[in-house]
């Protein structure tokens, strides 16, 4: 890998916001996500688990539910009182409509995807039609006397459940009318709560309503009779949320201590038709809150207050050892935050609503492999920015991408700035690009949405110069190499392509790695490449990193085999340069530095590590609650 110094960078302060609700779309296998600063993300789980779109959030927006509908129609509403539609092409919001119930607590969109209930501070509930190009309102529901909490329809779509402070109240759709109200009991360890909230609730085939609330109880309830079936005290805080299901043969419930409980409907005896539902599995994978909880075909999925996004796997449903198999935690942004100028050494950080310029620390100590120098001149904060901005390589020209497909080009000159041309999108298609990049000699540009695959165009001549054959996993990084103008293009999945712009076809390195294919621990990999760059003298060499590791790539060598040792190719220092030799690869790994947001070469000798480590992120976070242990 070659001897480098490294300028080990921790003062990007970035924070990831908490997650509010999740949505799970079974048709797509997607995962909608929001957050307390209301940014939204979309994962596709097909595609190895990408965080594949992005809506940046906005300080008056505070999002509470989140649903989808129509199949891919996705819904947000919050504290602000509107409910808004995205545009999942363009990446914008599509329109916002307030309700006029006040800050909107529940959202649920009805089984047949054609209607949306609206649970309302004043304790309203409003229906909704969905149209093709909006939604229109159609009818309140009986009010009730406080706010409506949580919201769930029976799969018939002929009635609803509504949570709220101390009851449950069941209505009818066509009538709007209140069938029954069931009282929640306050009693927490056998003391007298003064409110009991009900969290959530889900409306069974059967009838059975399933309520969680902040006394800590899960409870049945029968809908037709309006009685209570059954009771599990569970927690000593809030259970806070619950996912059923399709099925209805199991659910998940996470709690303010972190929680996440999984309930199973299983046979009362081994030779019984009767069945009960039984806790089978507690699981802590959050340090807080867990505010919200999902269950897919083959997975149990919980985020909230620690910022995590965590995915259990079902064992028993999944069918082959792939990436369903795992168990993930999702931390970080699926894409880069960070931008170097290397001749200057400065570095831009994007937070959610502003950037921040830092010139690099300095160093005139001089040491031994693996020594700590200690800084001459500490970093500085230069500028602190609330805005958000691709630049060429020698700053004159400013690449802008719309949510509508199209590519601009802004010539930028003593202070002025000039509209110089504008791409525009490929025909029947309006979608946004999310990757970009520029040739360092200004002459390319490739462009990248979630779908559309990687146009390249000719920055010269104003044209499309060629499109990338298309690839069944979404790009997660791209970059054009110095001197060949070689792109080399990073998917969800692991796989890694070069393609050669001016021959306007894959090299034949890139086709050498297709029939080989990479080594099986590089292709387990979970988490994806945010960042792609070159070495300048070293032409064979391309430097890439995920968020737990760094890899130079030598071209050169052979690539790795399964029986190859991956992350330790070279063997003991006291080996022939013979035997060094013969078991070289191509891939040369560093897992030094994590988690890693960031790294790229200042020059040949000189590289820049940005890292987050979770312990400072956990130190910003409120307290969790703390848990009474045995004896104490």
């Amino acid at each position: 890998m070659g001897e480098f110094k490294v300028h080990r960078v921790r003062f990007f302060n970035y924070v990831p916001s908490g997650i509010r609700c999740v949505a799970y779309n079974n048709q797509s296998n997607r995962l909608a996500v929001s957050r307390t600063d209301g940014t939204v993300e979309i994962y596709n789980l097909s595609a190895n688990y990408f965080q594949e779109k992005f809506f940046p959030g906005h300080e008056s927006r505070a999002t509470e539910a989140l649903c989808w509908a129509e199949g891919q129609r996705l819904f947000s509403a919050g504290l602000n009182g509107e409910i808004m539609e995205y545009d999942l092409q363009a990446l914008n919001i599509k329109y916002a409509m307030d309700a006029f119930g006040g800050p909107i607590w529940s959202m649920a969109a009805s089984p047949s995807g054609s209607q949306l209930l609206v649970g309302c501070e004043d304790g309203s509930v409003k229906l909704f039609q969905i149209t093709p190009d909006k939604i229109q309102f159609e009818r309140n529901f009986d009010r009730q006397k406080s706010r409506i909490l949580s919201l769930s329809w029976h799969p018939s779509g002929t009635h609803i459940a509504a949570g709220s402070i101390d009851y449950i109240s069941v209505f009818d759709v066509k009538s709007g009318s209140a069938v029954h109200k069931m009282i929640v009991d306050r009693q927490y360890m056998g003391v007298s709560k003064r409110k009991c909230i009900v969290w959530g609730v889900a409306f069974l085939s059967d009838g059975t309503i399933i309520s969680v609330d902040s006394a800590g109880k899960v409870q049945f309830w029968d809908s037709a009779t309006g009685t209570l079936v059954k009771s599990h005290l569970i927690a000593n805080a809030d259970v806070q949320s619950i996912a059923v299901a399709d099925q209805e043969d199991s659910f998940v419930v996470g709690t303010a201590e972190g929680t996440v409980f999984h309930f199973q409907l299983v046979p009362v005896t081994s030779n019984s038709s009767e069945k009960q539902w039984v806790r089978t599995k507690p699981f802590q994978h959050h340090t807080h809150d867990v505010r919200t909880v999902a269950h897919s075909p083959t997975a149990l999925i919980s985020g909230g207050t620690d910022t995590h996004l965590v995915f259990r796997p079902l064992m028993e449903k999944v069918e082959v050892k792939n990436y369903d198999a795992a168990l993930r935690k999702i931390t970080f942004p699926h894409r880069c935050l960070i931008s170097c100028s290397k001749k200057r050494q400065l570095l831009l950080f994007q937070f959610a609503h502003h950037l921040e310029l830092w010139r690099l620390g300095s160093t005139v100590a001089t040491g031994k492999n693996g020594d700590t120098l200690p800084l001459s001149k500490n970093a500085d904060h230069l500028l602190h920015l609330k805005t958000k901005i691709l630049f060429s390589e020698d700053s004159t020209k400013l690449f802008v991408a719309s949510n509508q497909g199209a590519l601009h080009i802004v010539q930028l000159s003593g202070g002025s700035f000039k509209h110089l041309h504008a791409f525009q999108p490929q025909s029947g298609t309006v979608e946004a690009m999310c990757l970009l990049a520029v040739s360092p000699d200004g002459n390319w540009l490739a462009a990248s949405g979630t779908s559309a695959g990687v146009h390249v165009y000719n920055v010269k001549q104003l044209k499309l110069h060629c499109t990338v054959p298309a690839y069944n996993f979404p790009v997660t990084a791209m970059a054009i190499a110095p001197n060949t103008n070689n792109l080399v293009i990073a998917h969800s999945d692991q796989q890694v392509f070069e393609y050669s712009i001016p021959d306007k076809q894959y090299t034949d390195w890139s086709r050498t790695v297709q029939k080989q294919g990479f080594h099986h621990l590089w292709l387990q990999r979970d988490t994806p490449i945010t960042h792609i760059s070159f070495h300048p003298k070293r032409p064979m060499h391309i430097l890439l990193h995920d968020a737990y590791m760094f890899c130079i790539i030598d071209k050169s060598l052979p690539l790795p085999n399964d029986k190859t040792l991956l992350y330790n190719p070279f063997p003991p220092t006291n080996e022939s340069d013979v035997i060094r030799r013969r078991t070289a690869h191509a891939f040369k790994i560093s897992k030094i530095y994590k988690p890693l947001l960031f790294m790229d070469l200042l020059d040949e000798r000189t590289l820049v590590a940005v890292e987050r480590p979770l312990d400072d992120i956990i130190a910003q976070l409120p307290p969790p609650i703390k848990k009474k242990k045995f004896g104490t």
